[in-house]
């Protein structure tokens, strides 16, 4: 089945699986393809007071994960990382309001079905990842962007010592804290990157080959 841009509930994005009442009976390819119209619909978004949209920022950091030599997980956790802003859907750069949209949970949620940790689980920590970084990195919440640092604070804001030493034994921890460091640099206004439809081969490789919607129960 092919979904079309209206089948999509106008102020509801989450994926047809998350919806009150649906059966969770959707395909890879239908979930790759909810996941190619959300950008299609939002991702002209500004990204949180960034001179980048969602979209651009989606690829500058997907870009920058392939010139790391990550693996393909890792650069599709790149490129998902914010979904969840998308999913969660509270406008444009709600930290600015005061709210954490809580887009790391959100968004692993979403793709716990489609995707094995080696995807969701760096995307879920990532905001973590920052906490950490502005614990253990001399100098890295300086150079945090201001929206970051503001977002900084409503996340919880920096780890304590052992807080960061529990984070660093996290499974997943240092796929997360590169993410993170992409993230940080995946913010420059006008950046070629590849388009998003270059990196739709890579999603389907690393793709469940069928929708696990256990996985989608799980606390994050």
């Amino acid at each position: 089945m092919i979904i079309k841009l209206a089948s999509m509930p106008r102020g509801d994005h989450r994926p047809a699986w998350e919806r009150p009442g649906a059966r969770p009976d959707c395909s890879i390819e239908e979930g790759l393809q909810w996941i190619e119209m959300l950008f299609e619909r939002l991702g002209h978004r500004a990204y949180s007071g960034e001179p980048v949209t969602q979209l651009e920022h989606a690829l500058q950091s997907a870009a920058l994960a392939q010139a790391d030599g990550a693996a393909e997980p890792l650069v599709a956790a790149a490129l998902l990382h914010d979904i969840g802003h998308l999913v969660n859907d509270l406008g444009e750069s709600p930290s600015e309001r005061g709210i954490d949209d809580l887009h790391q949970f959100h968004g692993a949620k979403c793709l716990r079905p489609l995707f094995d940790r080696d995807v969701t689980e760096p995307i879920r920590l990532h905001v973590q990842a920052k906490r950490f970084l502005c614990a253990v990195r001399p100098g890295y919440l300086e150079v945090l962007s201001p929206d970051s640092q503001r977002s900084l604070r409503l996340q919880g804001g920096v780890y304590s010592a052992a807080q960061a030493e529990a984070f660093g034994q996290t499974a997943f921890a240092a796929d997360a804290v590169r993410l993170r460091l992409w993230d940080d640099t995946a913010k420059v206004a006008g950046l070629a990157t590849p388009a998003l439809s270059n990196y739709l081969p890579l999603l389907a490789r690393c793709a469940r080959r069928v929708p696990d919607f256990t996985q989608e129960t799980e606390s994050c």
